[in-house]
């Protein structure tokens, strides 16, 4: 699957010296504290509730997930510059062969 980027190099990077784009990424940062905050809470959720090995490592693996999620959200404006990057690469070599 191909990803269209439809903004220009100068508007990402603009975008990403905006002020709405650090309130996302202090949000977003906000966020994975809480996973963490979160994780770190499972050992004695799991003593307490008594909750079994299974449910233990699907919440694990869950929290990974949100992690690695927000993770690319905050580098998606340098996926998209380096998406972009890529097709002017591409461009310059099929005008070349």
């Amino acid at each position: 699957m191909e990803v269209t980027v439809n903004a220009t190099k100068d508007q990402i990077e603009e975008f990403k010296d905006s002020i709405l784009w650090a309130d996302i990424v202090r949000e977003l940062r906000s966020w994975k504290r809480g996973f963490d905050i979160e994780q770190d809470s499972i050992v004695d959720d799991a003593v307490t509730e008594n909750l079994s090995t299974a449910s233990v490592l699907l919440h694990l693996g869950d929290l990974g997930g949100r992690k690695k999620a927000v993770d690319y959200m905050l580098s998606m404006l340098n996926v998209f510059l380096q998406i972009l990057e890529d097709k002017k690469d591409d461009n310059r070599r099929n005008s070349t062969d």
